[in-house]
């Protein structure tokens, strides 16, 4: 979950803090806009390879693609403890903020973190392709392909450099480096359909990628580090870390809790479809969930960029201003994602036929579907800052426990009778009960402590 509370996410005045003191009408629109942009047309360059990837290998080659990158990613981020969040609210501590060799011993704790967990990780991703293989629908010799790309897995360091880079204001290197290897894998992918590549190089060419991106966004977090005259973790004293930090790991599980409700849902999905309906269906959903992911991307990142400024406004008690803007902001969201619905419900027919070719029309009715759930959990996304605004965020996780419950019981329900679509089922079911539940407990409160100083 995202949690951004701190002024010390931007000692250079271009983040929360300048926020804070702008105003939020002010301050807010520019960070969204890059962070909008730059994930969205990231979206957008992966969707595109995606269509060239689909059409150079048919569907049951994607197939296999898909699962290849969604075991590596459900195992990411199943061990993935989002070290920068800790990391921020460590950091916000005047003690530590002023203090070079205790910041470097505190980016050497995150490190360890996120080292550690890439490497389980990379592990994982092969121990869980092979213990899946039969249930999935892959054969021995695709197992291979998942350890091609586990290596990518190894080297996805996220959490110091992202900490690093809030810290030092740099929303714009957060907003657009992630495309660099985007626009690479494109390049690559459309090589690889003209020259033919087999499903071997397609694998090579995700992993190479996306290990590129990872590195790339390491060296740019080190080189912020060192720019802000903190010396190198890596020389830091390891020892009696968790003493020096206490609360540091407990606040790390927290987040990776809430981190793995969201993957079971968001990538063990691909998994189900493809053990109940087998490795085409599956390719057909994965390109489903990519073309949704352009639109959610847009709550993801209104939700990191406004939920600052939700909470400065909670704590000031200007709750007309609060309730003014998770108006506005459900309002701009619910426009954005029903004219995507719309759009595709239109065109999306015609739009898999051209884009992906006649064999990957069937994914159109999970794309609808799917796009549904996208609008409900966009309409949830203001919300869930509001009760974090609130500090409800025990209430926000019973919500996601339970909303995890109900998909898998919904997918249990509905896969075996309609396949796919089943899973589609299952994610409007989740995004129905988390947009209902947050909902009325944030209207219910903002009612009650409006109410409250007048009796």
């Amino acid at each position: 979950m995202t949690q951004i509370t701190t002024p010390a996410d931007a000692p250079n005045g271009d983040t929360t803090a300048s926020w804070n003191k702008k105003g939020f009408e002010k301050g807010w629109l520019k960070n969204i806009l890059h962070l909008v942009s730059g994930s969205s047309g990231n979206a957008i360059l992966m969707l595109v390879s995606t269509t060239i990837a689909a059409r150079s290998l048919g569907p049951a080659a994607y197939g296999v693609l898909a699962l290849v990158l969604t075991v590596g990613r459900l195992s990411e981020r199943l061990l993935r403890f989002e070290s920068w969040q800790p990391l921020i609210r460590f950091a916000a501590s005047e003690e530590i903020a002023n203090d070079k060799k205790k910041m470097s011993e505190l980016y050497l704790y995150g490190l360890f973190l996120d080292i550690g967990t890439a490497l389980l990780a990379a592990v994982l991703t092969i121990i869980v392709g092979y213990a899946l293989m039969s249930v999935i629908g892959l054969k021995p010799e695709h197992i291979p392909l998942v350890a091609i790309y586990a290596i990518a897995i190894a080297v996805n360091i996220r959490g110091v450099p992202t900490a690093a880079l809030r810290f030092d204001g740099k929303f714009r290197t957060l907003a657009y480096v992630q495309m660099l290897s985007s626009i690479l894998r494109l390049i690559l992918a459309a090589v690889g359909l003209y020259l033919g590549f087999s499903l071997l190089e397609f694998v090579i060419i995700w992993t190479l990628c996306q290990a590129l991106d990872s590195l790339l966004f390491l060296w740019l977090g080190m080189r912020v580090i060192r720019k802000q005259g903190i010396p190198n973790p890596l020389r830091a004293n390891p020892f009696g870390l968790k003493e020096r930090f206490p609360g540091f790991m407990s606040f790390a599980w927290s987040t990776n809790v809430s981190g793995t409700l969201r993957t079971l849902t968001q990538e063990a999905d691909t998994l189900l479809v493809s053990a109940f309906a087998g490795t085409a269906w599956a390719g057909f959903y994965h390109i489903a969930k990519r073309i949704a992911k352009v639109a959610q991307q847009v709550g993801s990142m209104m939700q990191a960029v406004v939920y600052p400024d939700m909470a400065r406004m909670w704590a000031q008690k200007d709750f007309k201003a609060f309730r003014r803007t998770i108006k506005r902001v459900q309002l701009v969201l619910g426009l954005v994602g029903c004219s995507f619905l719309a759009a595709f419900w239109l065109l999306g027919d015609w739009i898999m036929h051209v884009a992906f070719g006649p064999e990957f029309v069937q994914a159109y009715p999970l794309l609808v579907a799917q796009l549904l759930a996208v609008v409900l959990i966009m309409h949830a996304a203001p919300s869930r800052s509001a009760l974090l605004a609130m500090n409800r965020p025990g209430f926000v996780l019973w919500v996601a426990i339970a909303s995890t419950g109900l998909f898998f019981l919904t997918a249990w329900l509905t896969m075996p009778v309609y396949g796919a679509l089943g899973a589609n089922f299952a994610h409007i079911a989740f995004a129905a009960l988390t947009a209902v539940a947050m909902d009325i407990a944030m209207w219910r409160q903002i009612g009650q402590t409006m109410k409250a100083p007048q009796e």
